[in-house]
């Protein structure tokens, strides 16, 4: 009898992957998060993080996080609603949802929790979810979690949306739809008002994942929804702590007795122990700069737009750049190989950047992301890198 033959299968597994030219393993910073990183010894230009804003090396979360750490300690040490509640829980909650303009909010220890819990929570087996393919695993693996009926639409298309909703709808108690509002892979948005619109049309709940937004789109920063003019309308919106806000965690921000109404049934709150004190102060803080420091986001903005331009006129024709309108550019490539050998190309002359291969995107891409704290030269560097892939 062999005990390990329970477990061979892995190996052949790990095989087929190596094979597919789809494994991964972690690369360690070694430095600050920021525009300029230290990776395995060596300085890097950093265009793979999420980071936008640059806020996760800047010193005063830093300081809010070290000073929250030495009055309540290094953890929560239970779930809220036991021992791991604090003052600076609710700072944040309220603070969260004054930014939002929402009656409340809720904070899980992680956006993939937030969006779990919440889905779960909301509809269950006599109910109906329908989703953008190209939305998060998190929504997904709410989706199917909840019980429901799950459908998904083709990226963005709203007509089979609402094809969707006229054939299935009638069928079920509720219906939730489901989107990222930034597609974290491919740097276009989608429409929140013809969501909005079909939801009104078809008696649906929304949920949009705000988790690349936060920080970045609408006027004070607060996301999709304010940028499309949609506060104040009847939605379900859920965010992170971990990108633009660079701290952890996640929450969601609706109605009152929505966000009652999950403290009560959202498994992933309830049962997880709270957020720490470091990564709640930290957030705190970055609300209130993002507020008062509007330039950081047109600095964003600017990088934005001068390397839009850059990428439509220098960059060479095996780079297939998808539509974006975010900090986020996907430059597509023929497949895992092709990406995997770009990638350490460009991290040889000095960039880091996201190479991006299925089954975590259905087409192999350089994953491009922009922050408020890279400087001009640097942006000039990674366009001349890359503009010179495919010249003998």
């Amino acid at each position: 009898m062999n005990p390990d033959k329970p477990y061979s299968w892995i190996e052949k597994s790990l095989s087929a992957i190596h094979r597919a030219n789809w494994h991964r393993s972690p690369q360690t910073i070694e430095s600050l998060p920021g525009s300029l990183v230290q990776v395995e010894g060596r300085k890097l230009m950093n265009f793979a993080s999420n980071d936008y804003l640059g806020l996760a090396g800047d010193d005063r979360l830093i300081q809010a996080a070290i000073k929250a750490t030495q009055t309540y300690g290094t953890g929560a040490t239970g779930s809220r609603l036991i021992t791991g509640n604090r003052p600076l829980h609710q700072q944040l909650e309220e603070a969260i949802a004054d930014w939002k303009q929402t009656d409340a909010a809720i904070v899980f220890s992680s956006g993939y929790l937030a969006n779990i819990g919440a889905i779960a929570a909301l509809v269950g087996q006599r109910d109906l979810i329908l989703g953008d393919r190209y939305n998060h695993s998190c929504l997904k693996n709410g989706a199917i979690l909840s019980g429901a009926t799950f459908k998904e639409y083709s990226h963005n298309q709203i007509e089979e949306l609402k094809t969707l909703l006229e054939q299935h709808r009638h069928q079920h108690r509720r219906c939730l739809i489901l989107s990222d509002t930034v597609f974290s892979m491919d740097g276009d948005i989608c429409q929140v008002p013809e969501l909005l619109n079909l939801a009104a049309e078809f008696d649906c709940m929304v949920l949009v994942d705000e988790a690349h937004g936060t920080g970045v789109l609408g006027e004070t920063g607060s996301g999709a929804v304010e940028h499309f003019g949609c506060t104040g309308k009847p939605l379900i919106q859920m965010g992170t702590l971990s990108k633009a806000l660079g701290s952890l965690g996640g929450y969601i921000a609706g109605s009152a007795s929505l966000i009652d109404f999950l403290r009560n049934r959202a498994p992933s709150w309830i049962y997880t122990t709270g957020l720490s004190p470091g990564d709640t102060a930290a957030a705190l803080e970055a609300i209130a700069i993002i507020r008062a420091e509007p330039e950081r986001r047109q600095k964003l903005w600017q990088n934005i737009a001068y390397l839009e331009q850059e990428f439509a006129t220098k960059l060479p024709s095996c780079w297939k750049i998808l539509p974006s309108q975010s900090p986020i550019f996907a430059l597509q490539m023929s497949d895992a190989a092709a990406v995997l050998a770009a990638g350490s190309e460009l991290k040889a002359a000095g960039i880091w950047a996201a190479a991006v291969r299925p089954p975590t995107v259905p087409t192999s891409r350089i994953r491009i992301t922009v922050m408020a704290t890279h400087e001009l030269e640097h942006c000039q560097f990674l366009v001349n890198v890359l503009s010179q892939f495919g010249n003998p």
